[in-house]
């Protein structure tokens, strides 16, 4: 997901992302605590694409 891609989008489709992400990162941390995680990065990939989002919210108010 790059930037560009958020930038079209309205503050309401944003919040929806945002709130998506942040369940897809609590359920990404509960399986790598019960150690049924097999690609790590993908925490790191999804912490920085909630990042993009809330970039992308502060940008279009």
């Amino acid at each position: 997901m790059r930037f560009s891609e958020l930038a079209d989008k309205t503050a309401t489709e944003l919040q929806g992302m945002l709130k998506e992400k942040k369940t897809e990162l609590f359920t990404l941390k509960i399986k790598q605590k019960m150690m049924q995680l097999t690609n790590t990065s993908e925490i790191r990939d999804v912490k920085k694409a909630i990042a993009r989002i809330n970039t992308a919210i502060i940008a279009a108010k």
